[in-house]
């Protein structure tokens, strides 16, 4: 995972509210749909977005096995993060030094 995968991923508006949703943890595809007020399919194009840029993982449960739980990666925030914060220093010296 790359931050430039990561913020790419979260380049979408839709894609931010999920992750924003996932933070406060775990929910179901069709919970995520609801509270985004968007159609299944339409929600899974944006899951697989995340999922294959590492934002999000998700698990099968055990009592049903088609019902997928999708959790936030916090690791892919910290990558993120990291980057931005080398950038705001880059600034930071930049501004201080010039």
């Amino acid at each position: 995972m790359t931050a430039g995968t990561v913020i790419e991923a979260l380049s979408d508006p839709t894609r931010r509210q999920i992750v924003t949703l996932l933070s406060g943890g775990p929910k179901r595809a069709g919970e995520l749909a609801a509270e985004v007020g968007m159609s299944a399919p339409a929600m899974s194009r944006h899951l697989r977005v995340l999922l294959s840029a590492l934002v999000i993982t998700d698990e099968r449960l055990d009592q049903d096995a088609r019902a997928r739980v999708f959790r936030l990666r916090p690791d892919s925030i910290v990558t993120a993060r990291r980057w931005l914060d080398g950038l705001l220093s880059a600034l930071a010296e930049e501004h201080i030094g010039g």
